[in-house]
């Protein structure tokens, strides 16, 4: 709330010496400054010639180029506080735009106007550091918007028509990927297990599809039974913390105009959905025929978090080093470990003994004691082209709408188009489980039985894209340097790293449904 005031504008100054070279580099690499006022952050006038519309963009420039490409850094700061008023009492902050200007002062003597416009620009000593006034006036202007909706004109949607484009055509990708895994399923598979379940396993008629002669080795256990059983229960807990914060954020429960309910909603959920990795993990882990599952429970609320955090804080130094106020204090990551050893610990604790004490899955054929040989495979049937091949698809549904992620995180633009995002990310699900079914099948087909892993990468692939992308989003020559070159990769790997385990989950869980259904259609004697 504000109190009115009779004047319409208040002009300060401050003194600051100026690293000419580092602030040069800061301002050709596109920085920008984020101030908030009551909660609005400080913004400016945008016009998109595509749609015709003006509206306010997050944050402001620290400086401009000019024709001569030379850097001038913004020392003035027009203030504009938009204010409500709701009686005669109360008026209310429904807007704030920021005017950045580069004025020099120093020719401007005492008693001259500080904040002229007919002044010319800053220009940086290249042999010392550039004296500059900061300066910055506030005015209060009466505006008709009402406080509920202030943010109205913060929250827009960058180019629609292409994200609608994206929508129709990986929707009917995913159509037609349904119809080829429908016609696997309904005529191939069909036809395949009525022979199968006509002739003797003795005769030669039985060698025709390759799938059949594996069924004593399908279900073997895979090696490193362990790491498996431990990413993919971590792959299912944060499948469901995004897919539970997507659908919260659809129905408008998590809005950016609260700030930081969204990242902290999310780790919380991340927390709670402990208990679900490790019950999968546990289970997943009995299933593969392991018997030291004290460790696994050790194990699952470890390896996956512990390794996240490890790379936060070794980003975080670099945070820390170059003093940024961007970096996490402390105090904020010893409560971050004393929350997840408190909360995170005992759901996991809880999991594991719900998986020992449900009933194991029934496996529909017997496993044979001797390994069966696999035949040498065709290249395009091994993890890395699999990978590459597979990744494409699910990627596909989700680059429009990672593009827009990105800006948001680096790019100093409000991410809210929370619908298209969910329609995206079930796209994501349902293709990268179509593929994964297919691929399964055709690897199966080539009598190769070790599937399990395979399937994990398989559903995985996207990541490898997803990372990619991160990479063509910028250039070396904006990044600013050494410091936001590894943050920016960092990150960069951290979410490649977390997109990985959620489609690799969903990969593995899909193939095994299918191989387990599969099989169960035909009769071993």
């Amino acid at each position: 709330m504000l109190e009115e005031k009779s004047c319409s504008q208040l002009c300060t100054s401050i003194y600051s010496k100026v690293d000419a070279v580092f602030v040069n580099r800061n301002i050709r690499a596109g920085y920008s400054h984020n101030w908030l006022i009551d909660g609005l952050p400080g913004a400016k006038h945008v016009y998109e010639a595509r749609t015709n519309e003006e509206f306010y963009g997050s944050g402001f420039r620290i400086g401009e180029i000019d024709d001569q490409n030379l850097a001038h850094l913004s020392n003035h700061f027009e203030i504009i506080i938009e204010y409500h008023k709701r009686d005669t009492e109360i008026f209310r902050v429904v807007g704030v735009t920021v005017n950045a200007k580069s004025l020099d002062r120093s020719d401007v003597k005492e008693g001259e106007e500080l904040c002229s416009n007919d002044l010319k620009k800053v220009v940086f000593s290249k042999n010392e550091d550039t004296k500059v006034m900061f300066t910055y006036s506030v005015s209060f202007i009466e505006s008709d918007v009402a406080w509920a909706t202030r943010w109205d004109k913060y929250l827009h949607v960058y180019d629609p028509k292409i994200q609608w484009y994206s929508l129709v055509n990986f929707s009917l990708i995913v159509l037609i990927l349904g119809i080829i895994i429908a016609h696997i399923l309904m005529r191939t598979l069909k036809n395949d297990i009525v022979k199968y379940n006509e002739v003797n396993l003795d005769d030669d008629i039985s060698d025709e599809s390759g799938w059949k002669l594996v069924h004593g080795d399908v279900f073997r256990p895979p090696k490193h039974k362990m790491l498996l059983s431990i990413l993919i229960g971590s792959g299912v807990q944060i499948f469901l913390m995004a897919l539970v914060s997507i659908t919260f954020a659809l129905f408008g429960l998590l809005s950016p105009s609260n700030r930081g309910s969204l990242s902290t909603f999310t780790f919380l959920l991340y927390i709670v959905f402990s208990i679900v990795s490790s019950f999968v993990s546990g289970y997943l882990y009995r299933f593969f025929g392991g018997d030291n599952w004290k460790l696994n429970l050790i194990l699952t609320p470890i390896v996956v978090p512990g390794t996240l955090f490890a790379i936060f804080i070794l980003l975080n130094f670099f945070l820390i080093y170059v003093n940024s106020s961007g970096a996490i204090p402390v105090g904020t990551m010893l409560a971050i470990i004393v929350i997840w050893f408190v909360i995170s610990i005992p759901l996991s604790i809880i999991g594991a003994i719900l998986a020992s004490k449900r009933p194991m899955i029934s496996v529909p054929v017997r496993t044979n004691q001797i390994p069966r040989q696999i035949p040498p495979q065709p290249w395009y049937l091994r993890s890395l082209p699999l990978m590459l091949i597979s990744g494409i698809f699910p990627f596909g549904s989700i680059a429009v709408e990672m593009y827009f992620i990105y800006s948001s995180l680096w790019f100093n633009r409000i991410y809210y188009m929370f619908g298209f995002l969910f329609f995206c990310f079930v796209l994501m699900i349902l293709t990268t489980s179509l593929i994964a079914v297919m691929t399964i099948y055709s690897t199966l087909c080539a009598e190769n039985y070790q599937w399990q892993w395979k399937s994990l990468f398989i559903g995985g692939g996207c990541a490898i894209y997803v990372f990619l992308h991160s990479l063509m989003l910028t250039g070396g020559e904006s990044l600013g340097g050494l410091t936001s070159m590894v943050l920016y990769v960092g990150y960069s790997i951290v979410i490649s790293l977390i997109v990985f385990l959620c489609t690799g989950a969903v990969g593995f869980i899909s193939s095994f449904i299918f191989v387990r259904q599969i099989y169960a259609q035909i009769k071993i004697d």
